[in-house]
């Protein structure tokens, strides 16, 4: 597992900069932990701050980027104000993450960061999961699907307990 964690610290570190989309939940704070332990400062985790994400989620996040020194920042997203989200279809998935890759694109914009990063996993890549459309569409990298072959809960176990699911 070292050489997976290795990788995925070498592939962070090619992007020089990174925003980590970060919900706090396992694989996208394992992911903010990494990006932190590879570029330090020229990493910033962000999450949504939005109705739709319950506030202890936001809490666990906050406390979980303070225990690891992680830099992190809340930004509000207004998925509500779509009414595709609205509709709560199958699609949903899509339309808060759409919402959420667009505003970290306007901060990373505003401060010259070119890399959005996000925690979905190999694992992930088999299941209906709409928001990795999203992704594609703004150019969202998946670091750990090239660093890793397995659930993250293989190559993080010492966080685990702490983490909220997701």
């Amino acid at each position: 597992m070292e050489e997976k964690q290795q990788q995925l610290f070498s592939i962070l570190r090619d992007m020089g900069q990174v925003i980590v989309a970060y919900s706090g939940g396992t694989d996208s704070a394992y992911l903010a932990w990494a990006a932190n332990r590879a570029l330090g400062e020229k990493s910033v985790a962000i999450t949504a701050d939005s109705a739709s994400i319950p506030e202890s989620h936001k809490r666990d996040a906050i406390d979980f980027a303070r225990q690891f020194g992680i830099r992190h920042e809340m930004i509000p997203t207004h998925e509500f104000e779509n009414p595709d989200y609205l509709k709560n279809d199958a699609n949903r998935c899509f339309h808060c993450k759409d919402e959420l890759f667009e505003r970290l694109e306007e901060v990373g914009k505003a401060r010259g960061i070119e890399h959005i990063v996000y925690g979905v996993n190999m694992d992930d890549l088999g299941d209906y999961r709409p928001g990795q459309n999203a992704a594609r569409m703004h150019q969202v990298s998946a670091p750990l699907v090239a660093a890793t072959d397995a659930s993250l809960r293989c190559v993080f176990p010492p966080m685990i307990p702490k983490l909220p699911p997701m």
